[in-house]
């Protein structure tokens, strides 16, 4: 069965937008997939280490057959193909990161990966691109929409996005 799945994907390394490119690129070629929406990219600063490069951000509609930790395993998968060390420092630069926002309506804790994905409703760079991919979609934890959550996120944040690019 497909289920439409929500993927965050970032880079802050090794020419970030080529990144981006060519995550959505391999993540159309995945089996069982098919890649059905891109958000706009958005610059964000940081949230670790205020040494390094700003971030280049975007969300991806995936629909796709695949269970969660084969779609992870797919996902880590493509960004070491790209480059990516895996290091203890938190939030440090990095040249791609994918991660699971949402799997369906799926809720819990799958061998590590926990579903839906914290940081939906911590950070303006993950919350406003998935609001514009799925604004009339409910939270599964908390019922609310998408664009009801950004809305109230948007008069709160002090994180700033600015458009960068849109390919897809």
């Amino acid at each position: 069965m497909m289920e439409r799945v929500y993927l965050g994907l970032g880079s802050n390394l090794a020419e970030p937008r080529r990144q981006l490119d060519a995550a959505l690129e391999a993540l159309a070629r995945l089996p069982h997939s098919e890649l059905v929406a891109v958000s706009a990219f958005y610059a964000s600063d940081p949230l670790g280490p205020p040494d390094q490069p700003r971030y280049v951000n975007a969300v991806a509609a995936l629909d796709t057959g695949l269970e969660p930790l084969a779609l992870l395993d797919a996902t880590q998968a493509i960004e070491q193909q790209q480059g990516r060390v895996r290091k203890d420092e938190r939030w440090g630069p990095r040249t791609l990161d994918i991660d699971i926002l949402l799997h369906g309506d799926l809720t819990g804790e799958f061998a590590g990966l926990t579903l839906p994905r914290a940081e939906i409703l911590r950070n303006a760079f993950v919350l406003w691109p998935l609001a514009l991919l799925a604004g009339e979609r409910r939270h599964p934890d908390n019922g609310r929409r998408f664009d009801e959550l950004w809305q109230e996120m948007r008069g709160q944040t002090t994180q700033v996005l600015r458009p960068v690019a849109f390919r897809w």
